[in-house]
């Protein structure tokens, strides 16, 4: 059988640190406030000029590093965002040019903060059906760009960053599926009755304008724990595995307190939980393949781990991968 397997991994952050404290100074907020609702501390926001497509592109340029390959490797390369460059062409697009590869396919998947879960979706589909050799899988967001910095509720939230992964085609033998690394499944959904209570108040047919965020945080809470939990048991179902098979947890980084929520509900150990909203806050597509890489970094991911990656995000959509190391 042929399956898609993760050979690399790499991130990252902006230069600028942006913590509860410099927030405060220009918002009626506090270190305290913030904290308690969110478990944020800082976050990173990109530069005067640093583009969605920059960030991805040093963060794509550690993924290929890692994974000992080249430019020349990648055949096809998908942008999770929902913060382009560009209305067109695709951010993908201008990451494919900057890394001089002028072969294969590039294109976006905009599902907010499921971007990465639905981006590697397609990704390890196209790769284990044969449209791709090597793929190369980006989130990548400057969510800052977005905020409405006099609204409080939102203004704290996020933060800019990258996180990409290198895909490749491995062939695996029935005897040998339960020990091979590869990507397990997916499960994705949405909901586009409930997108109301995550969105952005602009875009090129509507307003002509970017917009900027909106959010009911109570409804997002509400659907958030319930949705993500029922995404990860079917998932679970669907691979023939428990929860107790899984070692580590990767969560989208929203909020400490959905984070804490959907491991109680499904019964995961909160040290098998990772959790770095309170360094980066919410970098939508980003965070899951940010949260990833730095455990990945820290040596904490063994061979044969398996790990249950989940988020949910405006649409609403959300969804959950399983993926042994």
């Amino acid at each position: 059988m042929k399956k898609s397997k993760i050979i690399g991994i790499g991130s990252y952050l902006p230069e600028q640190i942006i913590s509860n404290d410099d927030l405060a100074k220009i918002l009626d907020t506090s270190d305290e406030w913030i904290q308690s609702r969110s478990g944020i501390k800082a976050r990173h926001r990109a530069a005067e000029g640093e583009t969605t497509s920059d960030l991805a592109f040093q963060a794509a340029q550690a993924a290929l590093t890692h994974a000992k390959r080249t430019p020349d490797d990648i055949d096809l390369i998908i942008v999770a965002t929902t913060t382009p460059d560009l209305t067109f062409p695709a951010t993908a697009a201008l990451v494919q040019k900057k890394l001089g590869i002028r072969h294969g396919a590039a294109f976006d998947v905009q599902a907010v903060c499921s971007g990465f879960v639905y981006g590697l979706s397609v990704a390890s589909a196209m790769v284990e059906t044969g449209q791709a050799k090597c793929a190369l899988l980006i989130g990548a967001e400057t969510m800052t760009r977005l905020l409405d910095m006099q609204d409080r509720a939102t203004a704290v939230l996020f933060g800019d960053g990258a996180g990409a992964i290198v895909l490749e085609a491995s062939e695996v033998g029935r005897e040998d599926i339960d020990t091979a690394s590869h990507v397990m499944g997916s499960y994705l959904r949405s909901d586009g009755a409930l997108s109301d209570i995550l969105y952005v108040d602009g875009g090129p047919s509507t307003t002509g304008t970017t917009g900027h965020l909106r959010m009911q945080g109570r409804e997002v809470y509400r659907h958030a724990v319930g949705n993500i939990s029922d995404a990860i048991n079917t998932l679970l179902q669907r691979t023939d595995m428990s929860i107790e098979d899984v070692d580590w947890f990767v969560p989208h980084q929203a909020n400490k307190r959905i984070i804490d929520g959907v491991a109680k509900k499904i019964g995961l150990p909160i040290e098998k939980t990772v959790v770095t909203i309170h360094q980066h806050a919410n970098t939508s597509a980003a965070s899951i393949p940010l949260a990833l890489c730095e455990i990945v970094q820290q040596g904490k991911v063994k061979r044969g781990d398996i790990i249950m990656l989940e988020a949910m995000g405006g649409g609403l959509t959300w969804g959950a991968n399983l993926l042994r190391w």
